[in-house]
């Protein structure tokens, strides 16, 4: 039996640095995250977040506030310095502040109905 494909994140975290904002040259905005999400009994994750067509609240984002973040795994390559190289990353559908109970109650319903969509 075959479940299909899932490639859902659900993460809880605090950021470590400011986001950052760049213009892609097709005219994209990104948004460029670091995550720090905490283990019971191991060093803490750093995880990179890419979050495109982020809204403007994007930048009101702070350093070391807890966020959620839903989105999906993805590995990209790209050349530096001649050498391929790879970078695996968290594409961002939602980035949530916690303290944002409503928001953050709706985006995980979101992130159920695609679990709930992809089940046999």
């Amino acid at each position: 039996m075959s479940v299909g494909v899932i490639n859902v994140v659900v993460a809880v975290g605090r950021l470590t640095r400011p986001a950052e904002l760049r213009v892609l040259p097709s005219g994209d905005q990104l948004v460029t995250l670091e995550l720090t999400v905490p283990r019971e009994t191991e060093r803490a994750d750093s995880v990179p977040v890419s979050w495109f067509r982020a809204p403007a609240r994007a930048a009101d984002l702070e350093v070391d506030e807890e966020v959620l973040v839903i989105g999906r795994v993805r590995r990209r390559f790209f050349k530096a310095s001649g050498v391929t190289q790879s970078r695996t990353e968290v594409v961002a559908d939602a980035v949530v502040p916690t303290r944002q109970k409503k928001r953050m109650a709706a985006a995980l319903e979101r992130a159920r109905a695609q679990l709930g969509s992809a089940a046999p």
